[in-house]
């Protein structure tokens, strides 16, 4: 029967919408045909010459259903004035006959096999697009730094060695407790991400000081990709408002201000009926707790309201200050709430915390190389004679082995500036002002205006002020520099950048809260553009959140916030780790020789008193809460006499109390916190996935495949955005407006108003999904001239895949040993896949068109049905070696961390009976999976020799 002719009652397939099943012919008029496609409700016409239409006609031993869901095996076929009618048994064993037209419409054609001989035969590149997806997913899920290559992170060591040691646990219950500027929040946001990636959590609240929720919400959108939901009240009642019973159950990810829940017993009680996978909270030291609580007042004590959350909480992960800040019993009620059971009581865990100073001076002992005859018999009682006496052949291995078994190191990590490399010198340039003529500030009573001293000065201030001509003339003087404003209110930077722009002509953009983020974006991008952009912005203390220029090293301080730790914060967007210059510090005060001023008291207090611009002072909340009192006098008496001696007695207590702290170092505790041989294990294997050629090229071919646009929009960059054209109702992670997008971490870290693609981003991830779960490049066809063959070989080039229908969280495909198993056989049976390769042949294949495809597959099934058949049970035969040898990996892998952990528990009370469960019932599982792994055929080309 020729293919060209439509009769009424054929059943016909789309080539270009196979998703509306199968067709029936209504009409031909010679030169125009209606199909009918019942399945979808829909109706074509098409040029009789041109339609791009795949006659269906099944063949015995196939399955086939009628309208009326009568399903047959097909044991022979005849042909009635142009349509088939069909002849088969049912499961019954009973005769039935189907005409053509009575077949169900419903019918999706998804197995390689069935879309081939309906003649669905897509183009070689997008065959060789699905391979190559199936073998970078593979190489991903069994990288062993997955979940952390997405991230808009520096690889830096203690953070991923933190989140790395962290994210791989299950639940895991922790306080991150890393000196100021270390990155808490990041490493916070790599242990998030990483979970969520690997499936090992689902549902996540992040509870926060309400002054942090806005920089806890972009960091998380901007570094990690992930999208939390910030509930505030307003938004619980519109929720609630809008037939929601719980605000906390409409999302996965939650954000929150911690008084929402610890000042609202209802929203607490929402929070407590949800499932949480883990509970993050920040700041967590100012949460009190006191041993001797009366009962009758812990349901309304913030503490009480968090314990109850983490209670409840699988995992838990806590950030606070530096842990001897608040003193022992502060610690030990944040540890609590990571485990109740292991520290229940105070007193025990004094004298514990007593015991561990014997065992920091025995690793320090270690690593100087000289140990007492007391130590050697400290060690030998640790770990044994044997161990001991290599200490100095292996002492980091032997200093390993005791961080592991003893201390507080794996529920607890910090790590200190002193133990970190790569922060730069920090430089105070002061720039002491005569104040405006007649102002006087002892009039006004009001503290910020005193410390802004443009509210004193009238709505023209930025004509009067000094600091102002200052800047200006600065500005001027340095035109090449890069310099970073802050202001503590939005109106004086905006006042400030207006006049800047304006009446000194310089190259300026400013950056406050009442801009959307796209603008706050955008202005960031011309402050960080090399050539054309913006020598200054002028920020509001917003500018001191979350954002990263250190690409600038001059800082302009406009004003003194009265908190040690937000003026730590604002130099901390340029003292960064990998800053390559020193960080100037400017500040601009009034200064008067006959009294103190506001300004100047504060120049002195902070850089005399606790010298808080040249060095991170990481006890600076605990100083200014002592002398808070006596600064506050001062401020307002501005009394010369008395700012020396407050300045003299925050000098001494200042040095006391860090000299103290640098005494009671638990340096065994900062030992752990960061092991650089694993640290640059991961490095290396998140640079080696960092391969920008490899992920740019693979991203093209996605984006040339589904019709995507790609300009180039600078060097490094592309603007990406949907086209008229695309071959898809969605593209994954692409909004309607586009994006621009970068594969180049480096200037990710400097441009967040691009997005990082990375083999993690939700953009790419996403199309390796779509390209892998759909049929799209299942079947190809191709001819190959390869003297060896003769022309006319027929061969079945074969993907199979090991399927195994297990929880993302067990990730059963790492333990196999390839992506997926291919096969190439020729029409004599020969077994030809260790010599003609995937790309061998993609090289020498020529494509075929289409209509010259499907006759060579008409005229070729029952070959290329019996080649598949044999190709079959040579992928049977190799599947229970597979299966067994990634069970032997499994057993490995899993098995050593049971072990390790279960001698550890003997001697470590931090090792959770809970978690050696958890591991002990996931292997099992993972074994009762693996053994339900079934062989797939994925996707099936047929090359012909000519």
């Amino acid at each position: 029967m020729s293919s060209q002719m439509y009769l009424p009652g054929q059943r016909w397939v789309s080539q270009t919408e196979a998703e509306m099943g199968l067709g029936i012919v209504l009409e031909n008029n010679g030169r125009h045909l209606t199909i009918s496609f019942p399945a979808a409700g829909e109706r074509r016409t098409y040029a009789v010459e041109e339609a791009p239409l795949t006659r269906v006609i099944y063949h015995p031993g196939d399955s086939i259903t009628s309208i009326d869901n009568l399903t047959i095996i097909v044991s022979e076929t005849s042909e009635q004035q142009g349509c088939i009618l069909y002849s088969g048994h049912d499961k019954n064993g009973d005769h039935h006959q189907i005409p053509e037209l009575e077949l169900d419409s419903f019918i999706q054609f998804s197995k390689p096999q069935d879309r081939l001989f309906a003649g669905q035969i897509d183009k070689l590149s997008d065959f060789q697009l699905r391979y190559q997806t199936l073998n970078l997913q593979h190489r991903l899920q069994q990288s062993p730094a997955r979940g952390l290559l997405g991230p808009r992170v520096e690889l830096l060591p203690h953070q991923l060695y933190i989140a790395s040691s962290v994210a791989e646990r299950h639940a895991p219950r922790v306080l991150l407790a890393d000196e100021v500027g270390l990155g808490k929040t990041i490493e916070a946001g790599l242990i998030i991400h990483q979970q969520l990636t690997t499936g090992r959590c689902q549902r996540v609240l992040i509870a926060v000081p309400e002054a942090l929720q806005h920089q806890w919400l972009v960091e998380m959108l901007r570094r990690f990709n992930l999208p939390f939901s910030l509930l505030d009240e307003e938004r619980c009642q519109a929720l609630i408002e809008s037939g929601h019973d719980n605000p906390f159950e409409t999302e996965q990810l939650v954000l929150c201000g911690l008084p929402l829940i610890t000042q609202n017993e209802t929203r607490l009680q929402q929070a407590l009926s949800c499932r949480w996978d883990l509970l993050v909270v920040d700041e967590a030291h100012h949460l009190q707790w006191q041993e001797d609580t009366p009962e009758d007042e812990k349901p309304n004590s913030p503490y009480h309201c968090i314990e109850a959350l983490a209670q409840h909480a699988a995992g838990l992960i806590m950030l606070t200050a530096t842990p001897e800040q608040l003193g022992l019993e502060s610690h030990f009620a944040r540890l609590r709430l990571l485990d109740p059971d292991r520290y229940h009581s105070l007193e025990a865990f004094c004298e514990e915390e007593a015991n561990y100073r014997p065992l920091n001076d025995l690793v320090q002992a270690i690593n100087s190389g000289e140990l007492s005859g007391d130590q050697l018999q400290q060690l030998q009682a640790l770990v044994g004679n044997e161990r001991a006496t290599q200490w100095q052949e292996h002492p980091q291995k032997i200093t390993r082995e005791l961080l592991d078994r003893h201390g507080t190191g794996r529920v607890l990590f910090r790590n200190t500036r002193s133990s970190v490399e790569g922060f730069p010198e920090r430089k105070l340039c002061e720039h002491p002002l005569a104040p405006p003529q007649g102002y006087d500030e002892s009039q006004h009573t009001e503290l910020q205006q005193r410390l802004q001293p443009e509210h004193l000065l009238g709505d023209n201030w930025t004509e009067i002020d000094p600091r102002v001509s200052w800047l200006q003339g600065w500005l001027k003087e340095n035109r090449q520099r890069k310099v970073l404003v802050i202001c503590a209110k939005a109106n004086t930077a905006l006042d400030l950048e207006t006049h800047l722009r304006l009446r000194g002509g310089a190259r300026s953009t400013a950056f406050h809260e009442g801009m959307t983020l796209l603008e706050r974006d955008r202005a960031a991008a011309y402050f960080a553009d090399d050539i054309d952009g913006a020598q200054v912005m002028v920020c509001s203390e917003i500018g001191s959140e979350g954002r990263n220029f250190q690409f600038a090293h001059h800082m302009v301080l406009f004003d003194l916030p009265l908190n040690p730790d937000l003026l730590e914060q604002r130099i901390g967007r340029l003292d960064r780790i990998g800053q390559q210059h020193t960080v100037n510090i400017h500040v601009p005060y009034y200064s008067d020789s006959a009294k103190a001023t506001a300004t100047s008291t504060m120049v002195r207090w902070y850089h005399e008193g606790i010298n808080g611009f040249e060095k991170v002072c990481p006890i600076g909340q605990g100083i200014f809460d002592r002398f808070k009192a006596k600064l506050l006098e001062q401020l307002e008496t501005t009394n010369n006499d008395q700012l020396d001696a407050l300045i003299n007695d925050t000098r001494a207590y200042t040095e006391q109390t860090l000299a103290e702290l640098q005494a009671g170092r638990n340096q065994l505790l900062e030992l752990n916190s960061c092991n650089p041989e694993q640290a640059q294990t991961l490095i290396d294997a998140i640079q080696s996935q960092d391969d920008r050629d490899q992920l740019t090229d693979y991203m093209t071919q996605v984006f040339d495949t589904y019709g995507v646009d790609q300009e180039r929009h600078s060097e490094n960059a592309s603007v990406i955005h949907p086209s008229d054209h695309m071959h898809c109702e969605h593209f994954p992670g692409l909004p309607r407006e586009g994006m621009t997008a970068t594969f180049d971490r480096t200037q990710a870290l400097s441009r967040e108003d691009m997005q990082f693609l990375t083999w993690e981003h939700p953009m790419v991830s996403g199309c390796m999904d779509m390209i892998s779960g759909s049929e799209r490049g299942n079947t190809a066809l191709c001819t190959i001239k390869l003297p060896p063959l003769k022309p006319g070989t027929l061969m079945v080039e074969t993907v199979y895949q090991l399927y195994c229908p297990a929880p993302k969280q067990f990730q059963i495909q790492r333990f196999f040993s390839g992506a997926c198993l291919r096969l190439v056989i020729d029409n004599n049976q020969r077994d030809l896949s260790n010599i003609i390769s995937f790309d061998h042949i993609n090289k020498l294949s020529e494509r075929v068109k289409l209509k010259v495809g499907q006759q060579l597959v008409r005229q070729g099934r029952d070959r290329i049905s019996a080649v598949i058949s044999h190709s079959q049970k040579l992928a049977e035969a190799q599947q229970e070696p597979l299966i067994k040898e990634a069970r032997q990996q499994l057993l490995d892998q899993t098995q050593a961390e049971i072990d390790r952990l279960k001698a550890l528990a003997e001697v470590n009370p931090n090792i959770r009976q809970e978690e050696i469960e958890y591991l002990q019932a996931v292997q099992a599982e993972q074994l009762n999976y693996l053994a339900q792994t079934q062989l797939r055929l994925d996707a099936v080309r047929v090359i012909v020799a000519t």
